[in-house]
């Protein structure tokens, strides 16, 4: 409906994979090109973990289309297979000679036979399994013993399990341990940042023939981020709804409120223009009354002028006219928060064993967090939490354990509150990086 009005050719942000828009910033790029390499060069078990949405089916089809003709890509589409199903449908796939009626022996009897024939060939073969932490840990663990299948100097078969952070839990467990050690390559899908969504737009917009200014306005795409979590698919969303909402509005720069509708229309939380105009206007009442001596008990002030201010020019106006002297100190130096980003620089200088990510807050909800900190069933744990900060969460780990089952035990263990959390499994040395 809106394309021509915008002079676009087709769709730019369908939230089917299409690997002509296919975004290389936020190390997507690098991801591929770093899978390409494992893959061709045999490298055993690969994994790629990100948040629903967050682009793996994307890089799954890219990933194919990258590798050589040689190397031919098999497909496990649904996870939940049984032990004694997966080599099935692994040969099915391969258009392997199987029935139903064959046994576990018979079918990798035949699946050797023919992986040893595109050996000799010059020939690989690799499985993409998708949505992998669904799959049985017993199935889990039948993927291993394919792994084992070899030549004196080659792998018969690659494998690259594409999953969501679940799947690194699944993976701790102390029974699969053997399938972890063979794992030789890790990739991590992070959000994208305010910056990477900006050149993301863009790049998605020329994609389809766009060639005018940008459309999107700095304030949408700040609000953007907040709504969608860096997370592309949620993005997608977004951002076709509110090119849906600009059309109809009769304009071609996408602001504010367009984006809060593209919002309230997918059920995705959205902060109302008044509630932000009220937040603003309490700071300045907050920076005239309180003296600068008092500054340190506020968490956090300066974030909500930056990053609150809206589309309208009686909102950017308060925003400058706010005095900012009195808040040097954001964040006290003898707060909770600062004894914990400093105790946090100490704790990476160790990148091994495992941590427990509990939380993680947006950075424009300082003030949440200090109030987290100051929780009574926070206090026993206070002295082990560890915290950092991306472009749009503070991100709160818990500990160090020298192995996966110690930290799933302390999970179980964790006070009810936290739990409602989903807790995860991390690794120190992947937080660092």
């Amino acid at each position: 409906m809106y394309y021509k009005y915008f002079g676009l050719k087709y769709p730019p942000f369908k939230i089917t994979p299409d690997t002509h828009l296919f975004y290389s910033g936020a190390n997507r790029g690098l991801t591929l090109d770093a899978l390409v390499y494992a893959v061709k060069n045999g490298e055993g078990i690969i994994k790629v973990v990100g948040e629903v949405g967050s682009g793996k089916t994307m890089l799954c089809r890219m990933l194919e289309q990258k590798l050589p003709k040689k190397i031919e890509v098999v497909y496990i589409v649904n996870p939940r297979l049984s032990p004694e199903m997966i080599l099935h449908a692994i040969a099915l796939e391969m258009l392997l000679p199987v029935s139903p009626q064959d046994n576990h022996l018979q079918v990798m009897h035949i699946l050797h036979n023919h992986l040893l024939e595109k050996h000799s060939k010059q020939q690989q073969v690799v499985v993409f399994v998708e949505e992998a932490q669904g799959m049985p840990l017993e199935t889990l663990e039948e993927i291993r013993l394919l792994s084992n299948l070899e030549t004196t100097h080659n792998k018969l078969l690659q494998i690259v399990l594409f999953g969501q952070p679940e799947l690194d839990i699944n993976l701790s467990t102390t029974n699969i341990r053997q399938l972890k050690e063979r794992i030789t390559h890790n990739f991590y899908l992070e959000e994208l940042t305010n910056n990477n969504i900006r050149e993301y737009l863009q790049f998605r917009l020329h994609a389809v023939g766009y060639r005018g200014p940008p459309i999107f306005s700095p304030a949408a795409i700040r609000l953007l981020a907040k709504v969608s979590k860096g997370l592309m698919r949620r993005i997608n969303i977004l951002a076709d709804k509110a090119l849906l909402a600009s059309f109809a509005d009769n304009t071609h720069i996408i602001l504010s409120k367009h984006i809060c509708l593209a919002a309230r229309d997918s059920n995705y939380p959205c902060p109302t223009q008044f509630g932000r105009k009220i937040r603003i206007v309490f700071i300045i009442f907050i920076g005239i009354l309180i003296p600068e001596s008092l500054t340190t008990s506020l968490d956090i002030v300066e974030t909500y002028v930056v990053n609150e201010t809206t589309d309208s020019s009686d909102s950017r106006n308060i925003a400058k006219t706010v005095d900012t002297s009195n808040v040097n100190n954001i964040i006290s130096q003898t707060s909770p928060l600062q004894k914990r980003l400093q105790a946090t620089k100490k704790w990476l200088q160790n990148k091994q064993g495992y941590t427990i990510q509990i939380v993680q807050i947006k950075t424009d909800k300082t003030d949440y967090l200090q109030k987290f900190l100051n929780k009574i069933e926070i206090q026993p744990l206070l002295d082990d939490l560890y915290i950092y900060r991306t472009d749009l969460y503070w991100k709160v780990m818990y500990s160090r354990f020298i192995d996966a089952q110690n930290a799933i035990t302390a999970i179980e263990n964790l006070p009810t509150s936290l739990q409602r959390n989903k807790p995860f499994l991390r690794k120190i040395i992947d937080v660092k990086n």
